[in-house]
């Protein structure tokens, strides 16, 4: 269809539209390997009842959505995303850290299977090397963590990927000995002997800092003393920084600031901070303060109305913010607290959780917005339907 499209234009536009076609596919190439815009999701699949990653694909390809993360390289969801044009970053999991850590070998197997046989069509953007390991409860794995991710890159190196696939590993706040006010952002002095090896090498390579930043959590923890407002973007007073006579309005805005202080007392003031992981859950239990419909429609609203303007933070203001929302579906098999189970954009069968402006792939009792079904509104049949309408009016002339 797009081949006849292109025979109508008169002669005077071919060169044009030539010129169109080459700067379409050259924005391709270099947003390869990257973050496209601002917001991305982490599309968690610890459920028995989500959609198929087909279905995923079109559901995110229909909502513009063009970063997303997952937490192991699972061959379905990698060969579903072929050709979608959506980045993905996946992920190395936490239980293979100490023999990647000491076996190169077992590293470029790795790469060889779960990456290589799916490029270029996928577009493997990144790796994450293990998930919140510094400040969790087992030493061994923090020893293991840097090695581990030395081998990864070793491995993408050696198969000529290094310069395409970006090797990061993100942290919980955990890392952190203090965030309040920003400024006084520091990491633990227990980490640090883990952490000073992991930045350098981060630094050498070129890759961000990646960081879980849940206002969610911090407020749950402490609603005393948490103004929610503060916490879901909404108008409040705010938090003051003496030290930096810099004012924040937000809670997530200071969290980031927070990383970046603590980079830059650890000697790393040029590296980038992008979130990881944030969200807000739509349910939890009696003792889990906030969590509900109400305050995570008006949190993930906001917080992507906020990304949209590609702004930086209060200290960072040239440093545009970059995040991945957690998450894309409620995950009925997670373990722990209810709210575990309920951080969804979506509903396990597809529709909205509430109302954010995204579709549904059914519909929703919380939208009156177009469904997605089999795909139709994706950009391809927009292209399709476009051209059609154009044919139409070069026939009529």
């Amino acid at each position: 269809m797009l081949y006849y499209f292109y025979l109508t234009f008169p002669k005077k536009m071919t060169s044009s539209l030539s010129l169109l076609l080459c700067l379409i596919l050259l924005h391709n190439v270099l947003v390869a390997g990257g973050f496209t815009g601002t917001y991305g999701i982490n599309y968690g699949r610890i459920a028995d009842n989500i959609p198929a990653p087909e279905s995923v694909v079109t559901l995110l390809q229909a909502n513009k959505i063009k970063n997303v993360r997952i937490y192991d390289a699972d061959k379905g969801v990698l060969t579903a995303f072929k050709g979608s044009g959506i980045q993905i970053i996946i992920g190395l999991g936490n239980e293979f850290l100490k023999d990647i850590s000491v076996n190169e070998d077992r590293a470029v197997e790795w790469v060889k299977i779960n990456v290589q046989p799916y490029l270029p069509d996928t577009l493997i953007s990144g790796i994450a090397v293990g998930n919140e390991i510094l400040g969790g409860g087992d030493v061994e794995i923090w020893e293991a963590l840097v090695p581990a991710a030395k081998n990864v890159y070793s491995a993408l190196d050696k198969l000529d990927l290094a310069h395409k696939i970006e090797v990061s590993s993100p942290h919980s706040e955990a890392v952190f000995e203090d965030t309040y006010p920003p400024s006084a952002g520091v990491f633990k002095q227990s980490i640090l002997p883990y952490m000073l090896p992991l930045l350098n090498f981060s630094s050498q390579i070129g890759s961000p800092f990646y960081i879980n930043a849940y206002p969610f959590l911090a407020y749950k923890s402490d609603p005393s003393h948490i103004d929610l407002n503060y916490a879901l973007f909404e108008k409040s007073t705010g938090i003051y920084d003496a030290k930096t006579k810099l004012h924040y309005d937000n809670m997530f805005e200071a969290m980031i600031d927070a990383a970046y202080f603590a980079l830059e007392n650890a000697g790393f003031e040029k590296m980038p901070v992008i979130c990881s992981e944030t969200g807000w859950a739509s349910n939890g239990d009696e003792n889990e303060a906030g969590a509900n419909v109400k305050n995570a429609r008006t949190y993930n609203k906001n917080l992507r109305k906020k990304l949209l303007k590609k702004k930086g933070t209060p200290y960072r203001p040239k440093m545009v913010m970059r995040a991945y929302v957690f998450a894309l579906f409620n995950e009925n098999l997670k373990p722990g607290p209810t709210s575990e189970r309920n951080f969804g954009l979506f509903k396990a069968d597809g529709s909205i959780a509430y109302k954010i402006g995204f579709r549904g792939l059914v519909p929703s009792s919380a939208s009156k917005d177009f469904v997605l079904r089999g795909g139709f509104w994706s950009f391809q049949w927009f292209i399709v339907v476009a051209s059609t309408v154009m044919l139409l009016q070069f026939v009529d002339l």
